[in-house]
Formats: C-alpha cells, structure tokens, sequence
C-alpha cells in the first residue's frame, strides 16, 4: 500500500523541477531516507547532483553530497523514469505574464512530458504558485486521459510551495505545510507524503483551498 511505503520510507520521490524550492525539497527527502530521483530540462542541474554538488547559494554542498554518497540521490532529464517513483512533486516556475498572471507554460508542458509515465498508485503533487482551480482544470484531464481515476489509481494533491530562500529561522521542512486533494483518499495520499517530510502539515477540504492560500 502507497501510505505504508511512505511510512517505512520505501517509496521513490520525484521532484520535478530542481531550482531553489525542488532541491531543498529533494534532499529532505533523502535526508529522511528515501531514494530520491532529481528531473529537470536543463542537464546542468542532474550532472551537478550526480557530482555532488550544489548549484544553489545557500545550499550547502556537503548537503548533496552527502545525499549522493548515502546512495540516495539521482538526477536526471529523462521523463520516462518517473515510472520509477511512488510520488511526483511538480516545483516548476509560474513567472507573471504580460496581463500579471501566472503564466501556466511550464506547468502545462510539466504535466505533458510526466502523466504519461506515471504508474497506477501514484502521487501526483503540484506545488507551483498558481490561482484556484488550476489543479481541476490542467492536472485532472491529463491524468484522466492516461486512463487514471483521481483517488483510486492516482492520487492529486496541491500543496503550495512556501519558501525563504537564506533565512536561517526557516527550512524547507520547518514551514506548516498546507495540503488539499482532490477527493478523500488524495487528501490521505497527500497528508501521508508531506508528513514524511514536514514539522507540521496542514489539511485543507479541496485542491483549490490550497490553491488560494497562495493568494
């Protein structure tokens, strides 16, 4: 079962998206002691990984290298392995459009290049800042078309990334972690992930209450 991987920490989590809220993100988990695996477009970023090293200010090398020489890191561009992990969490940039509004371009080509790899029972966690409904509207018809029932074979969550990039009061995993999905058992998937990982996680009745704690 997907939450009792979670409890004994056998799952494989995906980050999608490894810039200053993915990686943080990425080695608490291994820190926790999961496998984690490291996606993003550009190759820079998993050679880095795989070669111990933080590309990020105010993330410590020795953080990833030690991730790296504890067997529990990898990095990588190609999308196919997200048949690999048990959870993927999506941490790709929203910038403002010329109407100031989140520009959804990356969320939507995300989304495109990981549902059709995803494997029944699965967690599909979407953290990118964005408005309320975007989780019914983009993530729910791409994994339906890959012939996944939301709460049944694949779990979808939205939990809003909240980071302080340098502050040293707050971590990745110290900050109340707002959590929605998008039936019962999402919310359980969901509650369950970020539980391995946070201080604190906070449930909220739907994906978009979360979404609009970003507001």
């Amino acid at each position: 079962m997907l939450i009792n991987k979670l409890t004994d920490r056998s799952a494989v989590i995906g980050v999608v998206g490894l810039g200053y809220v993915g990686l943080p993100l990425l080695l608490a988990y291994a820190a926790k002691g999961f496998r984690v695996i490291g996606f993003d477009i550009d190759p820079s970023k998993p050679e880095a990984l795989l070669g111990g090293r933080s590309y990020i200010k105010h993330i410590p090398t020795e953080h990833v290298a030690a991730a790296l020489a504890d067997g529990k890191l990898d990095g990588t561009t190609d999308f196919s392995r997200v048949s690999e992990v048990d959870a993927i969490i999506l941490c790709v940039p929203t910038p403002l459009d010329h109407h100031f509004e989140p520009d959804l371009s990356y969320v939507r080509d995300t989304l495109d290049a990981v549902c059709p790899h995803l494997k029944p029972n699965t967690i599909l966690s979407l953290e990118s800042t964005t408005y309320p409904g975007t989780t019914v509207e983009e993530v729910i018809p791409r994994v339906e078309a890959r012939g996944l029932s939301p709460g049944d074979t694949v779990f979808v969550v939205y939990s809003p990334e909240r980071e302080d990039p340098g502050n040293p009061q707050f971590t990745a995993t110290n900050i109340p972690k707002v959590v929605g999905g998008h039936t019962p058992a999402c919310l359980d998937a969901g509650k369950a992930l970020y539980a391995a990982a946070f201080d604190q996680v906070v449930p909220v009745s739907s994906t978009q209450v979360s979404d609009s704690e970003m507001k």
